[in-house]
């Protein structure tokens, strides 16, 4: 909804980070992320369905505060309508922005935090690379919960193009997503590599004539994929971006360009301020064409997991290549190897994570469920 978007322009203004609660996950995943990230404040929506609130309501740490953007908005009918001031607010690039939680190995979400100073290099540098103007439309589809959102708000406010904000449920909904970029006339938008393939095999995306750029992520995306995407859409840009949440969205980029892309499609080369290391498991860099686990290293790392000492001490470690004081790298646990031109192949995981339909699933954790729920014991 507008309010929400209105809500987290509120929260990083104020000073505040924001923590996005989904409504349609399960009230287990929000009583424990409302316990571990205890918020001051929860932002609400009359639209909430009874059973969350009340779920909310009986996980609010003391202290907290809910506010319904609709219901309380006499809270702030007298105050100045001008930004607060950034003085007083004592703002710096290294305060957090947004905590997103993933998956985590041991069943319980992991809150991934970020700060300031990794997504607005993040914005700055996709500003750069495709160029929004006052004359683009940007879909904004994807759930909040998942950092691909960051994007689709900010950048597109922050260069003055259009937001056009899908109903809930809508990027499921093949003839809703054409009927909404044809009605908008809209420019931009995202899809994980999944849900761009069934897109593409609708009846009328070749209809889809306002569209200038697809960005596509959190998935590998197969060369099938975008040489169909190249043969429905001539008209149109295919981009492939990889990141983790860990490191504010997307970290490397490959423009899928030309007549003859090959069937892995590589994650391309690093953005602004980022390092990308492929390492054997003795932490050296290995030679071009062998693989290693990738390492993000530069601004865009993340500070870390919240109240999660251990696994952010694993996870995020020292940068030994980097000459600034206390620089971090993130393991992120994938696998890739650079290719003879300099740009990064994907090969996989390391463990046992996979991903479906953007959504991080570790296996190790279903069959600890599994295990628990049949009463079995080692």
């Amino acid at each position: 909804s507008i309010e929400m978007v209105v809500g987290l322009l509120a929260i990083l203004k104020a000073g505040g980070a924001y923590v996005p609660l989904d409504p349609a996950y399960p009230t287990e995943r929000l009583a424990y992320m409302l316990e571990d990230s205890a918020p001051v404040i929860v932002l609400a929506h009359r639209q909430l369905k009874e059973s969350v609130r009340t779920c909310i309501t009986a996980g609010l740490p003391d202290g907290s505060t809910l506010i319904d953007l609709d219901a309380d908005a006499w809270r702030w009918e007298n105050e100045p309508q001008g930004n607060p001031d950034l003085a007083g607010i004592r703002l710096t690039p290294s305060h957090l922005a947004y905590v997103i939680y993933t998956s985590g190995s041991t069943g319980n979400p992991k809150g991934a935090m970020n700060e300031h100073r990794g997504v607005v290099n993040r914005l700055q540098w996709m500003q750069a690379a495709y160029g929004l103007t006052a004359h683009d439309a940007v879909l904004q589809k994807t759930p909040f919960s998942f950092d691909v959102s960051v994007w689709e708000f900010f950048w597109t406010l922050l260069y003055g193009a259009r937001l056009v904000m899908a109903r809930p449920e809508g990027h499921k909904d093949t003839d809703y997503l054409t009927s909404v970029i044809r009605q908008h006339h809209i420019t931009t938008l995202h899809f994980v590599p999944s849900m761009l393939q069934v897109f593409l095999a609708h009846e009328e995306v070749g209809t889809c004539l306002s569209v200038v750029r697809v960005i596509c992520s959190g998935e590998a995306l197969p060369g099938f994929l975008a040489r169909r995407f190249q043969e429905l859409l001539p008209h149109a840009e295919l981009h492939n971006l990889y990141g983790p949440t860990e490191a504010a969205v997307d970290v490397t980029y490959w423009p899928c360009t030309g007549e003859a892309l090959p069937d892995n499609i590589p994650i391309g080369r690093p953005v602004w301020n980022t390092q990308i290391y492929i390492l054997d498991p003795e932490g050296r860099p290995v030679p071009i064409g062998v693989a290693g686990e990738l390492h993000i290293g530069g601004v865009q790392v993340g500070r870390g997991y919240l109240n999660r000492p251990e696994l952010t001490a694993e996870k995020f470690v020292p940068d030994p290549f980097s000459n600034e004081p206390g620089a971090r790298m993130y393991k992120t646990g994938d696998l890739a190897r650079y290719l003879p031109d300099g740009d990064i192949e994907f090969l996989g995981r390391n463990d046992f994570q996979v991903k479906i339909r953007g959504f991080r699933i570790e296996l190790g954790e279903i069959e600890a469920r599994l295990v628990e729920h049949a009463g079995v014991r080692e």
